[in-house]
């Protein structure tokens, strides 16, 4: 088939190699946001669909709207039989729907009708899923609730961030995306509706979504940590500074005694070689910190530079 990829980030890039690399398809362009400023001195920046695709030579299209006409008469020129997407970041209207024969194809980052949105992997761990999933469905106008050609799961690990799922997820949803090409290519790939039952929402993860709360008990604190994990990265303050925080370990069955009690929340208690930190049940140890213009750092090294004096706190 005749395909037009739209996707933006990173974690389109496997997509659109597996298909660049399919005997069975023709990538004619992409479509994907238009630069944006990035990094220190807010340089624009193309996207990584953008880059890859002025590597191999393919037309790039980078509307500032999908209702744009000079872009949908571009896409009409181009004749896609169908477009996948993934991660593109912008609503599609019905002039674009309409336009492929096999309509827009999107690989979303969860097992539908669950976490449909933005952040699928981030919702997923801080609501503690065991199992989330890839999902390959044909785009309505309803957010993420058009018919489902197929899925891949893929186990959550204790210790797994969203950075880590997302990658592992992009390498086998790539693989179901190409299977859904073939399978509509061949004729015998027929979508099914979604379960009316078990939708659920998941908005994108603001800057304060990934403030820790110290009261919250410990498991809430580590899966809130590893759901911003790369980003928007979680975060506290210490001396008023804001603190950003890596995944932190959960102290298993760590009890008071009379000569050393309970950490409270939020207090720091420095050792030598770890840092743990109160919450609303155990401890944490806090792995990586970066402090506010600085380098990120293992926390005993940080500690060691701050000295935390005796009952301080972080997010006080």
């Amino acid at each position: 088939m005749r395909l037009v990829f739209a996707g933006t980030p990173e974690v389109a890039l496997p997509s659109l190699d597996a298909l660049l690399d399919s005997p069975r398809h023709e990538v004619v362009a992409v479509v994907t946001r238009p630069d944006a400023p990035s990094g220190r001195g807010r340089r624009m920046q193309a996207s990584p669909v953008a880059e890859k695709a002025a590597e191999v030579g393919l037309e790039v299209l980078k509307p500032t709207s999908a209702k744009d006409p000079a872009f949908l008469e571009r896409l009409r020129e181009l004749k896609p039989d169908c477009c996948p997407v993934v991660a593109y970041g912008a609503l599609l209207p019905r002039a674009a729907l309409e336009i492929p024969e096999h309509g827009w194809v999107n690989l979303h980052f969860s097992i539908l009708p669950a976490w449909r949105g933005a952040a699928p992997v981030q919702h997923a761990i801080r609501a503690g899923d065991d199992v989330i999933g890839a999902t390959t469905f044909r785009i309505v106008e309803e957010l993420d609730a058009g018919p489902i050609f197929g899925t891949v799961t893929e186990q959550v690990g204790p210790t797994d961030t969203a950075g880590d799922l997302l990658g592992r997820l992009a390498v086998s949803g790539a693989r179901l995306l190409v299977e859904t090409m073939d399978g509509i290519e061949a004729g015998r790939l027929v979508p099914r509706p979604q379960p009316k039952e078990g939708v659920s929402y998941a908005g994108k993860l603001t800057v304060e979504d990934a403030k820790v709360d110290w009261t919250a008990p410990a498991f809430e604190v580590d899966r809130l940590i590893r759901s911003c994990t790369p980003t928007p990265g979680a975060w506290t303050t210490f001396r008023g500074e804001r603190l950003k925080l890596g995944p932190v370990l959960v102290q298993p069955g760590a009890t008071p005694t009379e000569d050393e009690p309970p950490l409270g929340r939020g207090t720091i208690k420095a050792e030598k070689n770890r840092v743990l930190v109160g919450t609303g049940s155990v401890p944490v140890e806090l792995g990586e910190v970066k402090p506010h213009g600085k380098k990120a750092m293992p926390a005993a090294d940080w500690a060691r530079g701050v000295r935390p004096e005796p009952g301080e706190k972080l997010g006080g």
